[in-house]
């Protein structure tokens, strides 16, 4: 892995600052200190990473002090973006002018960063992107349009969009698990488990006139089933802090929670002027940094 990222750091081109086209998106920093259930924020340490009037988030860490997300030039075209925390550096994973990459994260093998991509004829698939900048590989050629997805033992649960929107897990070639329909946009794997979780829209309550949808897991391994409670209200985005705790927003609000828990505890709020409404986190356990995707107002 060590070997990954310093092929990263020399081997990509650099972003140069291009100013973005595309959807009022930043990306802002915020300091946090504790682990786990004792993880705390510091909301007054928060500072755009990105300012741009344009597009930058889908924000995923690929190692102890990097991350990626999906930026768009002035072209309306989405590349993947590195950032490096030390060198304080952006630099472009991929420049492409034919299609869009979305959803950016390492693999479970190392050897890929993959991406959601927007072909030039508008199919939409998951596309791998090697670390020793061959070109870049399709990996299901029979499965699209994905929209979001996540990894489990070098295969991706995918949310396939339709009517309804499905859930399925990629066992083999012609060999899918279709695990749910009407799920929301998140989908992420459960630390050290062989889970797959996700927010079913077709399981929801309603709170102050919005909907809070079930969050649900499915186990690859044993097929089993379970629920987590309730989501907050309004909001589709969640990670997992580890096995145990996860983190939701709601506004500029965000909230932890222990999985077994009913209720979300509120840990702070980012003031911001310019900003509102977070969406989708990145969590680095090792920099201490929570990384939050914040519309532009």
């Amino acid at each position: 892995m060590k070997i990954l990222y310093t092929l990263l750091l020399v081997s990509l081109s650099s972003f140069s600052g291009i100013v973005l086209a595309q959807g009022g998106f930043d990306l802002w920093v915020v300091e946090t200190s504790g682990k786990s259930g004792n993880l705390k924020i510091h909301p007054e340490t928060a500072y755009a990473l990105t300012d741009r009037p344009e597009y930058d988030n889908q924000p995923s860490f690929i190692n102890e002090y990097q991350m990626v997300f999906s930026a768009a030039d002035e072209n309306d075209n989405f590349d993947i973006i590195v950032y490096n925390f030390n060198s304080k550096k952006f630099t472009n994973m991929s420049r492409t002018s034919d299609r869009n990459e979305n959803s950016p994260t390492i693999t479970d093998c190392g050897m890929y960063i993959s991406a959601v991509v927007s072909e030039p004829d508008k199919k939409q698939r998951i596309w791998l992107y090697p670390i020793n900048f061959e070109p870049a590989e399709l990996l299901y050629d029979d499965i699209e349009p994905v929209g979001y997805y996540d990894w489990y033992d070098n295969k991706a649960a995918m949310f396939v969009l339709g009517d309804p929107n499905t859930l399925v897990y990629a066992r083999g070639r012609n060999d899918l698990i279709e695990i749910d329909s009407n799920v929301a946009r998140s989908i992420n794997k459960r630390p050290k488990t062989s889970e797959i979780t996700y927010l079913s829209t077709a399981d929801f309550r309603n709170v102050a006139d919005q909907q809070a949808y079930l969050l649900k897991s499915y186990d690859i391994e044993t097929g089993e089933r379970a629920e987590y409670g309730f989501g907050l209200e309004g909001s589709q985005d969640f990670i997992w802090l580890d096995k145990k705790y996860l983190l939701m927003a709601k506004g500029n609000d965000i909230y932890k929670r222990k999985y077994t828990d009913n209720n979300w505890e509120l840990m702070g709020t980012i003031q911001s002027d310019t900003h509102q409404n977070i969406s989708r986190m990145a969590y680095s356990e090792d920099l201490d940094l929570l990384v939050v995707a914040m519309e532009r107002k």
